[in-house]
Formats: structure tokens, C-alpha cells, sequence
């Protein structure tokens, strides 16, 4: 179960409280996939979740607007935990970072990083950085999946 959501000072929708937020798929769909465009955005992660799990991934960290109040977020950000991932496995848009990540976005309706990719200009890795709320720099917490197991989850 997720926790309520937290309003932060300089924060424009409010946010998951401080923390890994550890739940499945079931869970996320019924606490963010609440309108159609959620909806889809929802289904392009089982998709790319499919393919990481595939590929040897065990773990995502989903983050960005999606896993706030805000209505109609325009994508979702999630990095994944690249230990046991065989690249050749992996689809290649996941490492596809041209274009501010068009072409992950344009199938999977949202950005991929591999966790503990730095930040360019940051100097944190991108689970590091997700916890931190984008407008005020104050930490907030992100949605942490374990890909095995999870019944939602549809390996392609």
C-alpha cells in the first residue's frame, strides 16, 4: 500500500512522503492509472517492465510526475537496476538516449535510466536524484518495484 501524498513548499502537486516506497504493479495501477492518459502511460511501463525482466532486470524505481497528484503528467520517469541484466536481452531503445529519450518515450510512453547512471552536471546517480523533488530540492520518496513475481508483468 501506498502511502497519502505530501504537499512540499515549492512543490506544485504533492508527493510521495520521503522513502522507497516498496509495491507491485496492482498497486501503482490503482493508486496513478486513474485516466486514460495515465492509463496508457501505465501500459507502456508493463511493457518495458516485461522486457527488463526479461532481460535479467529484478528491479524499477518509478518517478517523475506520474507518481504525483498532478492530472495529466506528461510521461513517467523510471530507472532500473541494471545488476544480472543481460544487454543482448534488453531492447535497445532502453539505451537510447537521443533526442531527450524520443524514441523511449514514443513506445513506451516514458524515460528509462539505468540506476546508477550519473546525472549529467548533477553528480548523483539517477536513483539519488529521483529522490529529490524537482522544484524545491527537498527529498521526496519514488515507487520501488520488484519485477520477479509480479503477476501484472508480461515477458516479451
Amino acid at each position: 500500500m501506498l502511502s497519502s501524498l505530501i504537499q512540499l513548499p515549492g512543490a506544485p502537486w504533492p508527493v510521495l512522503p520521503e522513502g522507497m516506497h516498496i509495491v507491485d504493479f496492482q498497486t501503482v495501477s490503482a493508486a496513478f492509472a486513474t485516466n486514460g492518459r495515465r492509463r496508457t502511460q501505465f501500459d507502456g511501463l508493463l511493457r518495458a517492465a516485461g522486457n527488463l525482466r526479461a532481460a535479467g532486470c529484478g528491479r524499477l524505481y518509478l518517478d517523475g510526475s506520474y507518481v504525483t497528484a498532478k492530472p495529466w503528467p506528461g510521461d513517467y520517469d523510471a530507472c532500473w537496476d541494471p545488476n544480472g541484466v543481460v544487454e543482448g536481452l534488453l531492447d535497445p531503445v532502453l539505451l537510447n538516449f537521443d533526442d531527450e529519450r524520443a524514441a523511449q518515450k514514443a513506445k513506451y510512453q516514458g524515460e528509462f535510466f539505468p540506476s546508477s547512471m550519473l546525472v549529467g552536471g548533477v553528480g548523483s546517480t539517477f536513483l539519488e536524484f529521483f529522490q529529490l523533488e524537482r522544484f524545491s530540492g527537498l527529498k521526496k520518496g519514488i515507487v520501488q518495484i520488484e519485477l520477479v513475481g509480479d503477476p501484472m508483468i508480461q515477458t516479451r
